[in-house]
């Protein structure tokens, strides 16, 4: 029997096309002779809608208009005792397919901010990815600089408001300028304002507060933007760095998915080995620290003096054709399917586990 895998991809935020674009990869890539792969796409209104095959996928050479087919039938998830888990329609009741284990690929809100993984968990269904607390984590940058702040782990400074009413003055003469201004509990640089002038800070924050009720300003660094894969659940392991050479004035939304020369990836990065060493073991310590599991991307800031900043974790990064995790570990020695296959089997290895532990109290 081949191992179904629901690819729940879509939803309501901002990386909507996005994460379109990674649930075609991932289509596209998994080993046909090992897994069924099923395409469960969530509209722009949160309905969750089964596609039959990859037309499901409207204009997907294009990434500014692809997009769900809205035909395609609407579905709702089913869990039994001692059963896999069903989808079914909402009206009948009838079941539609039947999935072993889900590979979220949900970017930003409602999909990578631990809502989407609780959801699962209460379903008892394996899934790929960090838990609840783990997305939580790292979905808000707030949370997670702090984390990464207290645990003696280096961070550029920051600070996080809620209003453009917030000493924003002080923030400015603290951290200085330029500053990068970003919504807490998004990705993909979606919201992201690089700030040269103060009178531009406050607009910078009003826009990000548009996309959240939270935003963090940065300061900015001069640098190399080097970044490492991290794969695994209690022992895991680190690719090669990369390094990221943006040809807009930053890594942009669109250098990032739309323009395929936005950005310079070097796979390898070209840095000393012991530099080298020191950014993949803070990868690794970063992606403990934040309680992350299965897998995870680490993004660094390098200055010219060798100091090496942790910037964030994405815990659901882009599988885009042109992202960043897949092709280091390409460059590991990983293939795209092969990374598939080993996030699969550590999603259905972390179930099995939770399975076995105790549920209720002893008396």
């Amino acid at each position: 029997m081949k191992t179904r895998v629901g690819i729940i991809f879509g939803g309501k935020s901002g990386e909507h096309e996005v994460s379109i674009q990674s649930a075609k990869s991932i289509y596209e890539a998994l080993d046909r002779q090992k897994y069924e792969p099923v395409l469960l796409g969530v509209d722009k209104q949160g309905l969750w809608r089964l596609g039959a095959d990859a037309s499901f996928i409207l204009n997907a050479s294009n990434p500014k208009l692809i997009a769900l087919n809205s035909g395609a039938p609407e579905v709702v998830p089913v869990k039994r005792p001692g059963e896999a888990l069903a989808l079914r329609d909402p009206d009948t009741g009838l079941l539609r397919q039947g999935i072993d284990v889900f590979f979220p690929i949900m970017h930003g809100t409602f999909g990578e901010d631990g809502s989407l993984q609780g959801l699962l968990r209460l379903l008892d269904s394996p899934f790929v990815g960090a838990s609840v607390l783990g997305s939580a984590v790292g979905m808000d940058k707030d949370v997670m600089k702090r984390l990464l702040r207290d645990a003696g782990l280096p961070t550029p400074r920051f600070a996080s408001v809620r209003s453009t009413k917030d000493d924003l003055d002080a923030i400015a003469a603290e951290l200085g300028l330029p500053l990068f201004v970003k919504p807490c509990n998004l990705g993909s640089s979606v919201g992201i304002s690089k700030v040269k002038k103060r009178e531009d800070l406050t607009p910078a924050v009003e826009r990000a507060l548009r996309f959240d009720r939270k935003a963090i300003i940065e300061e900015g660094i001069t640098g190399r933007e080097i970044e490492v894969a991290v794969l695994g659940n209690e022992e895991p392991k680190a690719s090669v760095c990369g390094e990221i050479i943006p040809c807009h004035e930053f890594y942009s939304y669109e250098a990032k998915y739309i323009d395929e020369n936005g950005a310079l990836l070097k796979i390898p990065a070209d840095l000393p080995a012991w530099i080298s060493d020191r950014v993949r073991g803070l990868a690794v310590k970063a992606f403990k620290v934040l309680e992350c599991e299965g897998m995870g991307r680490v993004d660094f800031f390098l200055k010219p003096d060798g100091t090496a900043l942790v910037n964030e974790i994405n815990t659901l990064p882009g599988f885009t054709k042109i992202s960043m995790y897949p092709k280091l570990w390409e460059a590991t020695g990983l293939s795209y399917p092969a990374l598939l296959d080993k996030l699969v089997q550590l999603a259905l290895d972390r179930h099995e586990h939770e399975s076995k532990l105790q549920r209720g109290a002893e008396f």
